[in-house]
C-alpha cells in the first residue's frame, strides 16, 4: 500500500494511505536507521512511502520503503549538532510567517529560510501576519521590506486572522498545493491555520487518534487537510535555522540577486567580501543589492548563522 506521512511522533507515524485517505499508524522497519544518514528524523511528514498492515493489528502497519524526494526544507537538528532534521519534504510552497511586532523577525532568520528554500527549489511566499498591530510608520516599514523582497522574486502578502486581511489571499495560493507553513513561535501560525481551517479541532482529532493518546506536543510537524486536494503543513515554532550542506563557495548561487552577477567578478572564486572588481559588492554600494541581504549573506559567509 502507498501513502503520505502525516505526523510523526519519532518512532511512530500516521500514515494517509493514497486512495482512500484512511489513516494508518505505522512504525519503520528497523533497517531504515542503519543507513547512516546525518538526519535526526528518517522520515518526514510529507514523505511518500509503501507500507504494509499489519493484521493482528487494525489499522496499524509497517513502512517498508520511502519513494525518493522531490524537495524537502531541512534544518541544523537542535538536540544532535552533527546531524541534519528535515522539516517536511514534497513541498508545492512555503510560506514564511513573519512579523515585524510581538515578536520581530530577524532579516537573518528570513533569509536563511529563503536560502535552504531556494537550494531545493522551492518557491516561497512571505506572510506579513499581525497587520492589525501595526502603525502608520510600522506600515510603511513592512512595505519596503516586501517590495525588497518581491523585486528578487520573492512575493508577499499582508494578513490579520483578527481583521480578516489577506485570508482570502493566502486561501488561493494554498487550492490545489502542499503547503508548509513556517516560522518563529509566536508570529500567529496557529491563528492563522485556526482561520484558514476552522474545523481543525475534527480533523486534529482524527489523527490524534493515531498518535500518543493525551501528548499534546509542537514538536512535531503535521499535515492538515485544508479540503481535498489541499493540504496545509504545520510546523512548530522555529527558534533557529542552522544552514546545513552549503558550501561556502556555493553560497551567493542562492541568492537570486547575487546569482545574476556572479559571472561579472574578476575572479571566478570571488567570495563578494573584500576582492577588488566584485560586481556583487559594486551593486551593493549602487544600492541595486539591498544592503540587509548582503548584511545576512556576509554572517551566512562567516558560518555565524545562529541568529534569532
Amino acid at each position: 500500500m502507498t501513502g503520505t506521512i502525516v505526523k510523526s511522533t519519532g518512532s511512530w507515524y500516521v500514515v494517509r494511505e493514497i486512495g482512500s485517505g484512511q489513516l494508518h499508524r505505522c512504525r519503520l522497519r528497523g533497517k531504515f536507521k542503519m543507513k547512516g544518514l546525518k538526519v535526526s528524523n528518517p522520515l518526514a511528514v510529507g514523505d511518500q512511502v509503501e507500507f504494509t498492515v499489519e493484521e493482528q493489528t487494525e489499522g496499524a502497519g509497517v513502512i517498508h520503503h520511502i519513494e525518493p524526494r522531490r524537495n524537502y526544507i531541512i534544518r541544523r537538528s537542535v538536540h544532535k549538532t552533527e546531524h541534519a532534521h528535515i522539516v517536511a519534504a514534497n513541498l508545492d510552497l512555503a510560506m514564511l510567517v513573519v512579523t515585524l511586532a510581538s515578536p520581530a523577525t530577524s532579516f537573518g532568520f528570513i533569509d536563511r529560510f529563503l536560502v535552504t528554500a531556494e537550494a531545493y527549489s522551492i518557491p516561497v511566499t512571505l506572510i506579513f501576519n499581525k497587520t492589525d498591530l501595526y502603525d502608520d510608520d510600522l506600515n510603511d516599514y513592512q512595505g519596503q521590506i516586501q517590495e525588497m523582497y518581491q523585486r528578487i522574486g520573492y512575493p508577499g502578502l499582508r494578513c490579520s486572522a483578527h481583521t480578516g486581511e489577506g485570508i482570502a489571499a493566502i486561501d488561493e495560493l494554498l487550492e490545489g498545493r502542499t503547503t508548509l507553513l513556517s516560522g518563529h513561535s509566536g508570529v500567529g501560525k496557529s491563528t492563522l491555520i485556526n482561520t484558514l481551517v476552522p474545523d481543525l479541532d475534527i480533523k486534529t482529532a482524527e489523527i490524534s487518534e493515531f498518535s500518543d493518546k493525551g501528548v499534546h506536543t509542537t514538536t512535531f510537524a503535521e499535515m492538515l487537510e485544508v479540503r481535498p486536494g489541499t493540504f496545509i503543513i504545520d510546523t512548530p515554532g522555529i527558534k533557529e535555522l542552522g544552514l546545513v550542506d552549503v558550501k561556502a563557495g556555493e553560497l551567493a548561487h542562492f541568492f537570486p540577486e547575487m546569482r545574476a552577477l556572479l559571472n561579472q567578478c574578476r575572479y571566478h572564486n570571488c567570495q563578494h567580501t573584500h576582492e577588488p572588481g566584485c560586481a556583487v559588492r559594486e551593486a551593493v554600494d549602487k544600492g541595486k543589492i539591498a544592503l540587509p541581504r548582503y548584511d545576512s549573506y556576509v554572517s551566512m559567509l562567516e558560518a555565524d548563522d545562529n541568529r534569532r
